[in-house]
């Protein structure tokens, strides 16, 4: 993880951290520093860390090359027989990884080393750079997480292997030199929750909104930081939490005027956790006032329209009381959203198989209704 904690005991680090003078390695006191030195093992490897950039870029490193194995490992029976759509190699010339893809490409498109990936949206951000184009430097972000053959974000183990890349590249920026290393932690918070590493991401994304605050970023910022900590919550059963974080920033996005389509993605958020927290009746009529403007502002083949509808499904499911129209209504929309994620995403895609599985489930639901009815 972003190293947060103090090394010799794990107790968080204070604002102002004790560091070794070699390597950097961080510490909450002067006598944990000592303590690790001499008997901790620190001395031993100090100058390793030294050599490969400081403690940062050294832990960064090491957990990129896990990463990456990782990802390789997984993608392997995909990917035999493939080549790098960018390099045209089996194996990387340099690091000898294997391929990856775990985007929305099929048949034989798609296919690549994660370094080639990496090396890709390094090259077009120091040209924006470079240049002095800053928005230039946002635009072409979108690289370190999305396919630039069919245009959707890389998920799973792959989206894990992307952030620590792009951590590793701009671990060493300065926190006021710019929004980059923001940037950086933030992929690498959404990059850990891709493979389920949702304590850790948790820890980098209180460290992203920590430093916001301590930079002045201004409060559409925070909302964002905020937002990828509830989901964090979300994800790691803390529901209530969540759904109180959630109401807040959808409450604070309305006041601000934030873009619809960021709008939109906290309605869905709190939907969620609506849900989880057994407010389906509510969810169920917050869904139907809001999902006419997010078709209208984003388009109904939008992933987070998708979703919406996806969740009004469920409402109409779960909700206390839902008649069979209800389960017939949550099926018909269901059936619909499965054709269409499978045309946009491909069949083995995570919200494919989502909606597939809601299917499979509201069908169970509506023939219990058939069965109760017919007894």
């Amino acid at each position: 993880m972003i190293l947060t904690l103090c090394t010799a005991c794990a107790a968080p680090l204070p604002d102002e951290p004790m560091q070794c003078a070699e390597c950097a390695t961080r510490y909450c006191s002067e006598r944990c520093e000592r303590y690790d030195r001499r008997r901790g093992g620190h001395g031993k490897i100090c100058g390793a860390v030294a050599s490969g950039g400081g403690a940062e870029q050294y832990h960064a490193d090491k957990k990129y090359k896990e990463a990456v194995a990782v990802a390789v490992e997984a993608c392997a029976e995909d990917t035999k027989g493939q080549t790098c759509y960018i390099c045209t190699q089996a194996l990387h010339w340099k690091t000898k990884e294997g391929l990856v893809r775990m985007c929305a490409c099929r048949g034989t498109a798609g296919f690549a080393h994660v370094s080639c990936l990496a090396e890709q949206a390094k090259i077009l951000i120091a040209e924006a750079e470079e240049n002095n184009l800053t928005d230039k430097v946002n635009e072409r972000w979108q690289r370190w997480r999305t396919c630039s053959l069919c245009e959707q974000e890389y998920h799973g183990l792959v989206g894990c292997a992307l952030g620590w890349a792009c951590w590793k590249t701009y671990v060493g920026r300065p926190e006021t030199g710019g929004q980059v290393r923001q940037m950086a932690m933030n992929l690498l918070g959404a990059g850990l929750s891709e493979a389920y590493h949702f304590e850790d991401a948790l820890t980098v994304l209180e460290a992203e909104l920590a430093m916001k605050r301590r930079l002045g970023s201004s409060e559409q910022n925070i909302l964002v930081a905020q937002t990828n900590i509830a989901l964090c919550y979300y994800k790691l059963g803390r529901h209530q939490e969540a759904l109180d974080l959630r109401r807040e920033i959808y409450a604070r996005g309305l006041a601000l005027g934030v873009p619809s389509k960021d709008l939109f993605i906290d309605v869905l958020n709190l939907s969620w956790s609506m849900k989880e927290c057994g407010l389906c009746a509510e969810s169920k009529s917050f869904l139907r006032e809001q999902l006419p403007a997010a078709r209208r502002a984003l388009g109904a083949d939008h992933d987070t329209v998708i979703q919406l509808r996806w969740q009004h499904a469920d409402a109409l499911r779960l909700s206390d009381g839902a008649s069979r129209d209800d389960v017939v209504e949550a099926v018909t929309l269901l059936e619909e959203l499965s054709r269409t994620t499978q045309r946009i995403y491909g069949t083995s895609h995570p919200l494919a198989n989502d909606i597939r599985n809601a299917l499979g489930w509201a069908r169970e639901t509506l023939a219990a209704f058939d069965t109760s009815t017919s007894k």
